[in-house]
């Protein structure tokens, strides 16, 4: 690193930021981690059912799928995160978000491979995330938790599923 290198500050983990991490969360599983979703985010929760495939879209854009009327981009969490590709089993469930980007509010859809329940956690209880090199972009976690000796992962939806980012095309946007 050189002396005029900018570096980006890492969030300090202090009580008043934790403080924003209390809420109820949807927690889901991936790879045999636990990750969880602000529940506010959540309009519902499908089994996997097939998408239409789009053509020259990102390998983690499943397809969209019609939720009565609405076209759904539907991403792979597993591949979002470049985890190892499964089979979809009966357990394979599609969480369908909304998320807010650039002002607009957009439903898109997550394949995970199973929801577990809803976590109450306190505030205060969740650490800020670490710096890390793990398969999830340390910008897409807003923080970690630990309840009865498993850690969650809390996503920040809004970002990690920000239609703009994944290079959706304005129509599916």
């Amino acid at each position: 690193m050189n002396a005029g290198d900018a570096v980006e500050p890492m969030a300090a983990d202090t009580a008043e930021a934790r403080e924003g991490l209390g809420g109820q969360y949807l927690s889901f599983t991936l790879g045999g981690e636990v990750y969880g979703a602000d529940i506010l985010k959540v309009r519902e929760i499908k089994g996997w059912e097939e998408v239409r495939p789009l053509p020259d879209m990102p390998d983690y854009l499943k397809g969209v799928l019609d939720l009565r009327g609405v076209i759904v981009p539907i991403v792979d969490l597993r591949m979002r995160f470049h985890l190892a590709e499964c089979e979809y089993t009966p357990t394979t469930v599609t969480i369908v978000f909304s998320v807010e980007s650039g002002g607009r509010q957009h439903v898109v859809g997550a394949v995970v491979d199973g929801v577990s329940d809803v976590l109450d956690v306190a505030p205060g209880d969740a650490r800020i995330s670490p710096e890390i090199g793990a398969g999830v972009s340390a910008c897409y976690i807003k923080g970690m938790v630990t309840l009865d000796d498993r850690m969650v992962i809390l996503l920040d939806v809004d970002k990690l599923l920000d239609p703009r980012e994944m290079g959706l095309p304005e129509s599916l946007q």
